[in-house]
């Protein structure tokens, strides 16, 4: 941190008797410049700003009102501090004086031990000030590394556990990366109607583009047996197969409840709506709980076109991989039935989108689906 001793003072005055008082005053303590005019002051400043300026305002040419409001109206030197020196002590002539920016005001004739003891005052607020706020920038440093530090652990656990899931599973790589962009696009355009607007603002959809890949999360508790089944499954196997999505939303909630959740919308909360609720239908013919409308969470309903997207375009050991124009006219037949109408238009509107983005992350089984 600088010292008072170290502290510069432009002090800017026309009558050189006022100058020799202040130089005198404050040169034992500062380093001290003098101006004698607001053109001069001006040039001063410029080429080497000081800590504080002394300035008269009864001055011939530029006045130290107008000095003043040169100076804060520049960011360079706005938060240099400005004592005015004055004759005047009519109330209003003060007022404007502040109103410009000045910290204080100085009476003429002086009294040393007055002028003496209010630059003091105003360099030690000063320095305090820049202490304050380098110690700020440097937190916001710090926290900004912390930030990336979680979101980035954040990140490698979600895609560890994931990948995880997939060694047990049927799907591919490349399903996380697409089924992530497809929801993060659908999501934003979404967005752009006042219906979802408040609930889908830039952090919700970060969240949900992050917790995407563990939509399947609960499927490490299925049976090997029925997970890589190769042919169609009984109602028996299937029913335990729909456990995924309890399995996946239990694990989820003891996380929140282990690491403790936020009065607003988590990220855990998210991925707990998208991970139960992926798989209900928009008639309520779904499951687990047969939930209907806008009963089924908006992130579930959002997560249930990208899964079922991906999944038509890929080759299962049940089905071959549709192309994307059929894969399409599927979800659109599914309008109001299985899909929530308003996100089947938001859909179409992006199906483009949504075909680049599977080219873009294809993978073997994929390629030869989302081909027109």
């Amino acid at each position: 941190m600088k010292a008072l001793s170290e502290c510069s003072v432009l002090v800017v005055d026309d009558t050189e008797a006022n100058l020799d008082i202040l130089v005198e005053a404050l040169g034992d303590s500062y380093d001290v410049a003098v101006a004698v005019d607001g053109e001069s002051a001006l040039e001063a400043v410029e080429e080497s700003p000081p800590d504080i300026i002394l300035l008269d305002i009864m001055m011939p040419g530029i006045d130290g009102y107008e000095v003043c409001r040169r100076l804060k109206a520049d960011p360079r030197h706005a938060k240099i501090p400005v004592i005015f020196l004055t004759a005047m002590t009519e109330v209003e002539n003060k007022t404007r004086g502040f109103q410009m920016g000045a910290v204080d005001y100085v009476t003429k004739p002086f009294e040393i031990l007055e002028v003496q003891a209010r630059v003091k005052t105003h360099l030690s607020l000063m320095l305090a000030s820049r202490e304050l706020q380098m110690q700020n920038e440097i937190l916001e440093i710090k926290v900004a590394e912390r930030t990336r530090e979680l979101a980035l652990t954040q990140e490698v656990t979600i895609h560890s556990l994931a990948t995880l899931c997939e060694t047990r599973d049927n799907e591919t790589g490349g399903h996380i990366l697409r089924t992530q962009r497809y929801v993060k696009h659908l999501a934003e355009k979404l967005a752009e109607q006042p219906k979802f607007r408040p609930r889908l603002d830039p952090t919700t959809i970060q969240h949900l583009f992050k917790c995407a890949p563990l939509h399947d999360i609960g499927k490490v508790g299925v049976p090997d047996a029925i997970l890589l089944k190769p042919g169609k499954l009984t109602a028996q196997e299937f029913e335990i197969m729909r456990t995924h999505c309890e399995i996946g939303f239990q694990a989820l909630e003891k996380s929140e409840a282990l690491f403790g959740a936020t009065s607003q919308p988590s990220f855990l909360a998210h991925a707990k709506d998208i991970a139960y609720s992926h798989h209900e239908k928009f008639d309520g013919s779904g499951y687990p709980r047969r939930l209907s409308g806008e009963e089924i969470p908006l992130s579930g309903r959002i997560m249930a076109i990208a899964d079922v997207y991906d999944a038509l375009i890929s080759k299962r050991v049940y089905k071959p991989a549709f192309p994307h124009h059929q894969a399409v006219e599927i979800i659109r037949q599914a309008n109001g039935s299985h899909f929530d109408p308003d996100l089947v238009a938001a859909f179409l509107a992006i199906q483009e989108q949504f075909h680049a983005i599977a080219l873009e992350f294809a993978d073997q089984e994929v390629e030869r689906g989302v081909l027109p």
